[in-house]
C-alpha cells in the first residue's frame, strides 16, 4: 500500500493560489446578490485516478469558512469513477472563492500521482526490487505540489536541488582535466557523507567510470540492451555501484528497464501527465 498524505501545502501558499483567481472578489456573485445563500460543493472522481491535492482543497475551504462535511479522501488513495472526494458547505460565495482553484490543483496533481503510479506499476513488473526516482525538472514554481505527487503516487524525488547531492555531469566534467579516479578521490575528501554519483551516455565511459569506484552510475539515455551489458559489468565490481537508467523513462518501457537491472528509474515525464478529471457539483443547500 502507497503512503497517503505526506504532507500539506502551506496556508500562504494555498492563499497565493486564492488570492489569483479572486484579487478583487467574485464579480458576477456579487453582481447577482447570491453570495450568502448557503450551499453545497462536492468534489468526485470522473475517472479512475491516484488522488492528489484532497488535503489542500479542503484546507482552501477551511480558509474561506467553509466545512467540510463528512471525511475527506488521502492523497495517495486510488479512486473508482464516481467516488466522492471532499464535500464542503457554506456561503456561495465562498463556495464560488473556492471552487475552480481547488478543482484545478486536484486535477494536475492527481495527474501526476497517477502517471506516476504506472511507471511504478511497471517497473515493479520488471524487478520488484527496482524503484523510480523524479527529476528537479518541475514546472518552475510547482516544487512542493510536484513532489508530493510523486511521493503519492510511489515513487521518490531524484533530487530536490543542486545543494542536495553530488550529480557529475558531461557539463562539470568538461571543465576538469583529470582522470575518473582523481575526481572520485577529491570529491569524497570534499563531501565524505555523499554519495557519488556519475551520469554517462555511452557504454566506453560508464566502463572508466566504474572503474573508478563511483557509488552510483547514471545512464542516460543508453538502450535497455546496452543497460544490461553496463549491469553485467558492474555485478561483477568488488563494490557495485547502484546502476540507475535515465532520458526517456515512461510507462512503456519501464518494465524493460528493470528487468535489464537497473536498479532506479529516473524520469520527468509524469509532470507532463495529463490532468485527472475532478467532476464539481455546486448546488444550494437543501
Amino acid at each position: 500500500m502507497l503512503p497517503t498524505s505526506p504532507y500539506r501545502l502551506p496556508d500562504p501558499s494555498l492563499e497565493a493560489l486564492l488570492g489569483e483567481d479572486t484579487p478583487a472578489g467574485d464579480a458576477t456573485t456579487f453582481a447577482l446578490g447570491i453570495g450568502d445563500a448557503p450551499g453545497v460543493l462536492e468534489y468526485r472522481a470522473r475517472g479512475p485516478m491516484t488522488l492528489c491535492g484532497s488535503e489542500e482543497a479542503a484546507r482552501m475551504g477551511q480558509l474561506r469558512e467553509l466545512t467540510a462535511v463528512g471525511p475527506v479522501v488521502a492523497s495517495g488513495s486510488v479512486l473508482e469513477p464516481g467516488q466522492l472526494i471532499l464535500r464542503l458547505e457554506g456561503r456561495a460565495a465562498d463556495l464560488h472563492a473556492v471552487w475552480k482553484t481547488s478543482q484545478t490543483l486536484m486535477e494536475s496533481l492527481s495527474g501526476i500521482a497517477s502517471a506516476t503510479a504506472a511507471i511504478v506499476a511497471a517497473t515493479r513488473q520488471g524487478n520488484p526490487s527496482a524503484a523510480v526516482a523524479c527529476t528537479r525538472k518541475n514546472f518552475p514554481g510547482t516544487k512542493a505540489a510536484a513532489i508530493k505527487a510523486i511521493l503519492c503516487g510511489g515513487a521518490a524525488p531524484h533530487r530536490l536541488s543542486l545543494s542536495e547531492t553530488l550529480l557529475v555531469f558531461a557539463e562539470h566534467r568538461a571543465f576538469l582535466d583529470e582522470p575518473p579516479a582523481a575526481t572520485v578521490a577529491r570529491l569524497r575528501r570534499s563531501w565524505p557523507e555523499r554519495r557519488i554519483v556519475i551520469e554517462v551516455s555511452d557504454e566506453a565511459e560508464a566502463v572508466l567510470w566504474l572503474e573508478a569506484g563511483i557509488d552510483v552510475l547514471q545512464l542516460e539515455k543508453l538502450p535497455v540492451e546496452a543497460v544490461a551489458r553496463i549491469v553485467a559489468i558492474a555485478t561483477r565490481m568488488p563494490r557495485p555501484p547502484l546502476i540507475a537508467a535515465a532520458g526517456g523513462v515512461n510507462a512503456s518501457n519501464a518494465e524493460d528497464f528493470a528487468r535489464a537491472g537497473a536498479g532506479v528509474l529516473v524520469t520527468s515525464s509524469p509532470y507532463f501527465a495529463p490532468p485527472r478529471d475532478v467532476a464539481v457539483t455546486l448546488r444550494p443547500a437543501r
